[in-house]
């Protein structure tokens, strides 16, 4: 696979432009976009780049994190704090999204989102207002382990570290959910099935496909 060097600030204008002319395939008014990454990657942060580029063009944007839908600890940690298949097939409550976050931007809906619904720090609901993305604004949904839910994406994007980049830039407390992270590259094989793929084990000098 090629790769082409780039900077984030290109990166985030070319995917901007990109996103200018993406149509959701479902027929509805609001593209949805996927920036899928391990927490080491931060996909959050190109989700922001992205958005802001996307403004500056004069479309709207809403970024969501999907660290804002984890289902509450008691649930979250039913098994233990260090649970690596309930991190894997349980921690993000699917459902709230498909509510919450999908179904208003579904052909018909109301284009009202909820950002965030529960705080995994506080474990308390954040009690958020909604948003109303107006239409033809764009969805830039982001967080770990995305592709292996059958959301309706319109683009996906995986930031790719290899797995010596992933181990040395994961804080010591989270190493445990690495095999999290090796089983997805086994089941849903991010880097192969994404539409855009970007390396980032130089945070400074990504790479993606173009």
């Amino acid at each position: 696979m090629r790769l082409e060097a780039i900077t984030w600030e290109r990166l985030a204008d070319r995917l901007a432009e990109r996103l200018l002319d993406l149509k959701p395939a479902d027929g509805g008014a609001w593209p949805r976009v996927a920036l899928d990454g391990a927490p080491a990657a931060r996909p959050g942060e190109l989700a922001e780049r992205v958005a802001e580029a996307l403004r500056v063009r004069g479309r709207p944007a809403l970024t969501v994190g999907a660290e804002g839908f984890l289902r509450p600890a008691s649930v979250r940690l039913e098994y233990g704090h260090q649970d690596v298949d309930a991190y894997y097939d349980g921690w993000l409550d699917t459902g709230a999204l498909w509510r919450e976050v999908f179904g208003p931007l579904e052909p018909g809906g109301d284009g009202r989102v909820l950002p965030d619904l529960w705080d995994p720090v506080t474990d308390r609901a954040t009690r958020s207002d909604y948003t109303r993305l107006p239409p033809g604004g764009v969805l830039l949904l982001h967080g770990s382990l995305l592709l292996r839910h059958w959301f309706p994406f319109d683009l996906t994007v995986h930031v790719l570290l290899s797995p010596g980049a992933l181990r040395r830039r994961t804080p010591e407390a989270d190493e445990w959910t690495l095999p999290a992270f090796e089983r997805y590259d086994r089941e849903t094989d991010p880097a192969a099935t994404a539409d855009v793929l970007i390396r980032a084990d130089d945070p400074r000098h990504p790479a993606w496909t173009g």
